[in-house]
C-alpha cells in the first residue's frame, strides 16, 4: 500500500512539472509570436511608407513636365528625408563634356529606401534595387541621337526627421539645353544604388561598367553608347526647398 501511495504522489508530481513546463512552453511562444508579429508589422508599416514616399517624390518632383514654382508633400510615419552629393558627368573622347552637381533626395526607414536622383526614383537597396521613375534620358534606337536629360536639386544639405507630418517640397524649374555635337558618348551616375542603373542602361543598349571617378567612395555608373552620335543636354534645375511652411 506505501507503494502504491508513492507511486500516486510521483505521478501528482509529475503532473505538476509537466504542466509548468507547458506554460513555460506556452509562454516562450506566445512571446516569439509576439516578436514576429511586430517585426512583421514594422516591416509592413516600412514597406508602405516607402511605396508612399515613392509616389509623392514622383509626383513633387517633375523636372521635366513643371516649369516654374510648384509645392508638393511626401507623407510617411516614420523615417528621415535627406538630400546627398551626387554628380552626374557626360563624357567623350576627349574627356569630361559636362559634370553637373545633380545630388539626391533620399528616404530612408525600417530597411526600405527611395532616392530622386537626376530625374530618376530608385526603390530598394543593393540588387533588390529598381527604377521606379526612369530618368529623361533618350538613345535612339538608330544610333543617332542622344539626349541626356538631367534634373539637379540646387538644395541646400537638409535632413528631415518625419513626426506625423507631411514635408513640403517647393521647386521653382528651369530648363537649359545645350547641344553637345556628335561624338561617341559616355554617361555617369553617381549612386549608391547601382543595380538599377546598370540594368536602365543596360536596356537603352549601352555597355556598363562602374567606377569611382572623384575617389569620395561612391561609385558612378558609367554607361558607353555606341556609335557616334549627335548629344545633346538637358539641365532641369529644381531649385529644390526641404520642409518650411
Amino acid at each position: 500500500m506505501r507503494g502504491l501511495h508513492r507511486s500516486r504522489a510521483d505521478r501528482g508530481q509529475s503532473n505538476v512539472v509537466g504542466v509548468a513546463l507547458l506554460l513555460g512552453i506556452t509562454v516562450v511562444a506566445l512571446g516569439v509570436l509576439t516578436a514576429s508579429i511586430g517585426l512583421a508589422v514594422d516591416a509592413g508599416t516600412g514597406a508602405a511608407d516607402a511605396a508612399r514616399v515613392g509616389d509623392d517624390v514622383d509626383d513633387a518632383l517633375r523636372p521635366v513636365e513643371v516649369t516654374g514654382e510648384h509645392v508638393g508633400a511626401v507623407r510617411a510615419t516614420d523615417g528621415q528625408l535627406r538630400t546627398v552629393a551626387r554628380d552626374v558627368r557626360v563624357l567623350n573622347d576627349s574627356g569630361t563634356v559636362a559634370r553637373l552637381e545633380a545630388d539626391a533626395l533620399v528616404y530612408e526607414t525600417d530597411g526600405q529606401r527611395v532616392a530622386f536622383l537626376a530625374g530618376g526614383v530608385v526603390r530598394g537597396e543593393g540588387s533588390g534595387a529598381r527604377l521606379v521613375t526612369e530618368p529623361p534620358v533618350v538613345a535612339s534606337p538608330d544610333g543617332s541621337v542622344l539626349v541626356v536629360g538631367v534634373a539637379t536639386l540646387g538644395a541646400d544639405r537638409t535632413t528631415v526627421d518625419f513626426a506625423g507630418e507631411p514635408v513640403r517640397l517647393r521647386t521653382n524649374v528651369t530648363h537649359e539645353r545645350r547641344a553637345l555635337g556628335p561624338g561617341e558618348y559616355r554617361l555617369a551616375i553617381e549612386t549608391e544604388t547601382p543595380a538599377a542603373w546598370r540594368s536602365y542602361f543596360r536596356d537603352l543598349g549601352a555597355t556598363v561598367t562602374d567606377r569611382d571617378l572623384d575617389g569620395d567612395g561612391v561609385d558612378s555608373v558609367v554607361a558607353t553608347f555606341p556609335d557616334e552620335r549627335t548629344a545633346y543636354l538637358v539641365v532641369h534645375a529644381l531649385d529644390l526647398e526641404v520642409g518650411g511652411a
